[in-house]
């Protein structure tokens, strides 16, 4: 029971930090560190990815009549040509992220450390704090998802690239912030993002269960699918919470939340540990 307990703790961990852009990969290496599960380090590895997919399915039924290119008309399936459009720029920006896959490894070896994490949350929460600054008074040039160009979202991509080499940055707060600078409303840049992350997230979990190999122990099975299910639920309140909040806030509060966590992160590992 004490393992089912730390599994859904993970999992509310999970939903509440994969799309607020305060760093999923920060908050999951603290609580690891805070309440150890009873697993090998393979699996806790491959399971700080695949818990996602809870997450990400939390995208797909909350915005799955945005996404689906499909639809009826006239008795008959036809493809929405808007919806096929938005698909293209969301594999477009894909693209940068893709290209380093098989680099995946080097790099978490490198940098999937709790130094060069905790710099990675100070960093993009100043950067966050002085963009905001910056863009308080400028008007949004894109305040539609539809409007987006595959040009802004190749760059977006682009953005998201930093996610995949530094863990810390965070795959939402990075996409959201390059979103903003290339002139998207926080709206529509969240939105983008959460798009975004359906082949990106399918993709870094297939990845790892295939390392991992599909083999699990009932217990193993049992934690996974317990974080996932409670991440999904969690991630469909987060993400309802997200939109309604950049409505009427800018994102300055999670920049100031991100200085204070990695600091906390370096005081830790640097003196307590």
């Amino acid at each position: 029971m004490i393992e089912i307990l730390k599994a859904i703790i993970l999992g509310i961990v999970e939903g509440i930090t994969e799309w607020l852009p305060i760093s999923s990969t920060g908050h999951i290496i603290l609580v690891d560190e805070l309440i150890k599960l009873n697993v090998s380090d393979e699996f806790m590895s491959m399971f700080k990815i695949v818990i996602q997919l809870g997450a990400i399915l939390a995208v797909v039924v909350l915005f799955w009549n945005d996404i689906f290119p499909f639809e009826k008309r006239e008795g008959k399936v036809a493809l929405n040509k808007e919806k096929f459009s938005l698909w293209g720029k969301i594999i477009i920006a894909c693209i940068p992220a893709a290209l380093i896959i098989p680099f995946d490894d080097v790099f978490e070896e490198m940098f999937h450390k709790p130094i060069p994490i905790a710099l990675a949350l100070i960093i993009v929460g100043i950067l966050f704090i002085i963009v905001e600054n910056r863009n308080k008074d400028k008007v949004p040039k894109v305040n539609d998802v539809k409007s987006i160009s595959y040009k802004i979202a190749f760059y977006i991509g682009v953005f998201q690239l930093f996610a995949g080499i530094f863990p810390g940055v965070s795959r939402s707060g990075s996409t959201i912030l390059g979103g903003i600078l290339l002139g998207l409303s926080r709206t529509v840049a969240a939105e983008f993002t959460f798009y975004l992350a359906i082949p990106v997230m399918f993709g870094a979990s297939f990845l790892k269960l295939l390392k991992f190999g599909f083999v699990f122990t009932s217990f193993e099975l049992m934690i996974l699918l317990v974080s996932s299910i409670v991440s999904f639920v969690v991630s469909i309140l987060t993400i309802k919470f997200l939109l309604s909040y950049v409505k009427r806030h800018d994102f300055k509060v999670f920049g100031w939340y991100r200085i204070a966590l990695g600091l906390i992160v370096i005081l830790y590992f640097t003196f307590l540990k």
